[in-house]
C-alpha cells in the first residue's frame, strides 16, 4: 500500500508482481502505492488516483485504457521487459503518456537461452538426461538423435536486437540463417522473406522472436507448420500468443513437425496438459532473461527511467509509439 500522501512528493503506482529492488529503489521524494493485480487496484484509497503521476509495471499485468483512464495525471509508464503488448501504447500516445521498456540489457541473455533451447530440442537433452537418471544407460546405449544442427537452416521470425544476437550465435555454429519480418531490417545481410509460409518451405527450423500483440497473434499457424515439414523444429522465445498453440499440439502429435522448444505459452503459467505429455517438446518457465544479473539490470532500468523523467531529463528507452524524450 502507499506510504503516505504529500503534495511535495511524487506518487507512483508499483503495479504487478513484487520486485524488492524496484520497491526499494526510490528516495523519500517518491510515495509508492503497490498493487499486484488489476482487481487489487480497486483497493486504491480515495483521492490517490488523481495524485498518481507515474507507474512502474513489473510484469505482464493488463495496463489498458480501462486501467489508465482511472489515473488522469499519469505522465509515464516504466515497464519491466522488452515486450509491451500488455500496455495500451495507443491510449498512452493519445494521452501524452510516455512508455518506456527495458531493451538491450537482456538481449544477450535471451539469445543465449534461444540457442540453448534450440540445441536442447534438436539433440533431445532433456530426454537423454531422463535416460541416465532412470538407469536405462546401464542396460542399453542411448539411441542416436534424429535432430542435429549440422544439417539445418534456420528461419528467424523477427530480426530485432535479440533476433540479430541469436543469428550471430547461429553464424558461429555454422548454421545458415534467413529471416521473416514485415519489412527488411536495415543493415542486415541475411536473406529476407516477406512471406512467412514461403520461408517455412525453405527452412527446417523456426526461431520465433517477434513482438506479441494483435498484429502477430497466431502468426505461426497450421499452414506455417505444414510448410515447415516433418523435420521441422520450432523454438519460441517471444510470446505464447505468436504461435497457434492448439495447432502446434496437433502438429507435434501427428508428426507434421519433429519437435518444439518453448519458453513462452498462450496462458502462462498455465501449460496445456497435452503439451506436458509430449516427449518431443522442451518446456521452460519463461526464463529467457531470468538470471539474477540480467533481472537486476532490468529492475534498475525501470527505476532509472522514472527518476530521469521526474528529474526533467530524457528517459533512456522510450518505445516508438511514445517517443517524447523529456518532460
Amino acid at each position: 500500500m502507499g506510504t503516505g500522501i504529500s503534495s511535495d512528493k511524487i506518487d507512483l503506482l508499483i503495479y504487478g508482481p513484487s520486485k524488492p529492488l524496484i520497491e526499494n529503489g526510490f528516495s523519500d521524494q517518491f510515495v509508492l502505492h503497490k498493487y499486484e493485480t488489476q482487481p487489487d487496484l480497486e483497493r486504491l484509497p480515495p483521492g490517490i488516483a488523481e495524485k498518481l503521476r507515474g507507474i512502474a509495471v513489473t510484469g505482464l499485468v493488463p495496463t489498458n485504457g480501462a486501467v489508465l483512464s482511472k489515473y488522469p495525471n499519469i505522465e509515464i509508464i516504466s515497464s519491466f521487459g522488452v515486450g509491451y503488448d500488455h500496455i495500451d501504447a495507443k491510449y498512452a500516445a493519445e494521452h501524452n503518456i510516455i512508455v518506456t521498456n527495458t531493451p538491450d540489457v537482456l538481449t544477450e541473455e535471451v539469445a543465449d537461452v534461444a540457442l540453448g533451447l534450440f540445441i536442447a530440442t534438436a539433440r533431445e537433452f532433456i530426454k537423454a538426461d531422463k535416460y541416465v537418471r532412470s538407469g536405462l544407460w546401464l542396460t542399453q546405449g542411448y539411441p542416436l538423435t534424429v535432430g542435429s544442427l549440422r544439417d539445418r537452416k534456420v528461419g528467424m521470425v523477427g530480426m530485432g536486437r535479440i533476433g540479430q544476437a541469436i543469428a550471430r550465435r547461429l553464424d558461429a555454429s555454422l548454421v545458415p540463417v534467413v529471416y521473416h519480418s514485415r519489412n527488411p531490417a536495415a543493415g542486415i545481410a541475411y536473406q529476407h522473406y516477406p512471406n512467412l509460409v514461403e520461408m517455412a518451405k525453405a527452412v527446417d527450423t523456426l526461431i520465433v522472436i517477434t513482438p506479441g500483440g494483435p498484429s502477430t497473434a497466431n502468426l505461426v499457424n497450421a499452414e506455417v507448420m505444414q510448410a515447415l515439414g516433418p523435420r521441422g523444429i520450432i523454438v519460441n522465445v517471444a510470446r505464447g500468443s505468436v504461435i497457434d498453440e492448439s495447432a502446434l499440439i496437433q502438429a507435434l502429435k501427428s508428426g507434421t513437425i519433429l519437435a518444439a522448444g518453448l519458453d513462452v505459452f498462450a496462458q502462462e503459467p498455465k501449460v496445456p496438459d497435452e503439451l506436458k505429455a509430449l516427449q518431443n517438446v522442451v518446456l521452460l518457465p519463461h526464463v529467457g532473461s531470468a538470471s539474477v544479473v540480467t533481472r537486476n539490470a532490468m529492475d534498475q532500468m525501470v527505476i532509472d527511467n522514472l527518476k530521469l523523467w521526474f528529474g526533467g531529463k530524457p528517459v533512456m528507452t522510450p518505445i516508438p509509439e511514445t517517443p517524447v524524450k523529456a518532460r
